[in-house]
């Protein structure tokens, strides 16, 4: 927590908004997709997928297969306290919904679908865009796929297994890349080594919970200098990463 509380201190200090970017890629991106407020129809589908896992009481036993949960002592957890603890909030749904619809994704990994919300973010309202989203504990996998099939969402694919043997047998190229499972340095790297042949140029990746620890923000940084990497957003919560070689390499930290 005094990591986290001294991170989002210099993050105040040194964030921005729209105001002194000058690139025209992440300058349009912030005005058009992260500080676009109208509402949208797949906000009311997130919000009654989200109603339905914070009104679930039951209880199930989830295997941490990373490192850990800072909030639950016990593996067996009530779904509705997951919902509210663990699982993506509101406001970064609607964010996560957005920027679907405005890069056009089409191919979506995510890498920790805990009980769905970042899965559905991704898939309300599009359509177009399938999603491969991968789960570690078979129990949480089986509930978010249950309130998957009940909202009718084909356009989501769930793969129950670990992280380092799912990753080797993918073949597709993926346009977002949503790594929110298994918060260690070195797990992250790899996962983020494992899938840059599964990029394109286009491609954005979002890492999830950058100043959880030392050791994800040691990741990130890492990550925002490696050779691969042009242009990152630091968001506090998320690190945007983009492969854009068109771009000169620049880190910006935008307030959302």
């Amino acid at each position: 927590m005094i990591h986290q509380s001294k991170s989002y201190l210099k993050f105040l200090r040194t964030s921005r908004n729209q105001h002194g970017v000058h690139s025209p890629f992440v300058y349009q991106l912030v005005t058009q997709c992260f500080y676009k407020r109208q509402q949208h129809t797949a906000y009311e589908i997130i919000k009654s997928y989200k109603k339905r896992i914070r009104k679930n009481k039951a209880t199930i036993s989830v295997s941490d297969l990373g490192s850990g949960s800072r909030i639950f002592k016990s593996s067996e957890r009530k779904v509705s306290k997951i919902g509210k603890f663990a699982g993506t909030k509101l406001k970064r749904a609607k964010l996560l919904n957005r920027i679907v619809r405005y890069l056009n994704i089409l191919k979506a990994l995510e890498l920790g679908t805990s009980v769905g919300l970042g899965s559905v973010a991704i898939a309300a309202g599009n359509e177009n865009t399938s999603v491969l989203t991968i789960e570690g504990c078979p129990e949480t996998a089986k509930l978010a796929k249950d309130n998957f099939n009940s909202f009718n969402f084909e356009n989501i694919e769930l793969i129950n297994g670990e992280f380092d043997n799912v990753l080797p047998k993918l073949q597709s190229t993926f346009d977002l890349v949503f790594i929110d499972g298994n918060h260690t340095k070195n797990a992250t790297l790899r996962y983020f080594e494992a899938l840059l042949p599964l990029s394109h140029n286009d491609t954005v990746f979002i890492f999830d919970d950058i100043y959880l620890n030392k050791d994800m923000t040691k990741a990130w940084e890492l990550i925002k200098n490696h050779e691969s990497v042009t242009v990152t957003i630091d968001t506090f919560k998320w690190g945007f990463v983009f492969l854009r070689k068109e771009q000169a390499k620049e880190h910006f930290v935008i307030r959302v």
